[in-house]
């Protein structure tokens, strides 16, 4: 298993060797090794600022020697003309590391800024908006970083941090009382006291969870905004409650105020525009 700080490292690595190839022509052409300067991050969108520390992290696994005066903190709402950090160093590395710390910094602000939206919406409520693995292949871990800048929650990492009993494994198993016997059966036999959560798609599926138990939450996939009050007094705190499957910024309220725990939104990272930002040459 790796840290975060150890999976970031290999993307940075990657997306290096991806980038500069063998070798940054255009800069190797024009820049003497010597020179030195420094460039401005500057905020031309308004957002929440994510992906400074990463951004640091990009830096130093380049080169160590590139110092960083940073001016504004990740969560931070920011607005056009801001200067978020100030990199001084050798101009090929400032070159060489600006695109990769731009599509970093430019994707977690615009998920960040996403999720704050979200979050905004939900505000009076007890209902939490939560991520999902609808992430970008390599870029997990700082997406997730991103919305809980943007004060979301994460659901599960990846596949070994929870259990999730969906649909296909519910069909495949024959049936919620089945699938969650196998679960219980696989925790014993491996030593883990994972976290489940069971998705139902009809208030049939919900009622043999209650009997059965083994759960500590249940999905409603796909129910409709009444559905979904119904379902809520009908579990009545006896398991954790979960909307998931076609809500939108629109509808997000309507689904809050019917009392479930949280709501799954994939668009937090499948569907964001990045926040606009520069680095520029300065002093």
């Amino acid at each position: 298993m790796y840290t975060v700080d150890e999976l970031n490292d290999r993307l940075i690595d990657l997306s290096f060797s991806e980038d500069i190839g063998d070798g940054d022509h255009t800069t190797l052409c024009c820049i003497p090794e010597e020179a030195e300067g420094a460039s401005k991050l500057l905020i031309k969108e308004e957002g929440i600022l994510a992906g400074m520390r990463v951004a640091r992290q990009v830096f130093n696994c380049f080169d160590p020697t590139l110092k960083v005066e940073q001016f504004i903190e990740d969560g931070a709402h920011v607005k056009p003309g801001d200067v978020a950090m100030v990199a001084r160093g050798k101009v090929r590395s400032l070159l060489q590391t600006e695109r990769l710390m731009l599509n970093i910094m430019q994707r977690m602000s615009g998920i960040a800024t996403m999720t704050n939206r979200y979050v905004k919406r939900l505000e009076g409520t007890n209902t939490r908006v939560l991520d999902t693995r609808k992430t970008t292949p390599g870029m997990r871990m700082l997406e997730k970083e991103a919305v809980k800048i943007g004060g979301g929650v994460n659901h599960r990492i990846g596949l070994f941090d929870m259990i999730l009993l969906k649909d296909n494994h519910v069909d495949f198993c024959g049936g919620i009382s089945a699938a969650l016997d196998r679960c219980a059966a696989y925790q014993k036999e491996k030593g883990l006291n994972l976290k489940v959560e069971i998705e139902c798609r009809s208030f049939d599926e919900i009622k043999e969870v209650m009997a059965h138990g083994g759960a500590d939450r249940i999905m409603l996939d796909n129910f409709s905004v009444e559905d979904t009050r119904k379902a809520v007094e009908l579990i009545d705190h006896k398991f954790e409650t979960e909307s998931s499957g076609g809500i939108t910024f629109d509808t997000l309220r309507d689904y809050a105020e019917t009392g479930v725990d949280f709501i799954s939104v994939g668009a937090l990272t499948h569907s964001v525009k990045g926040l606009d930002m520069s680095f520029k040459a300065t002093e």
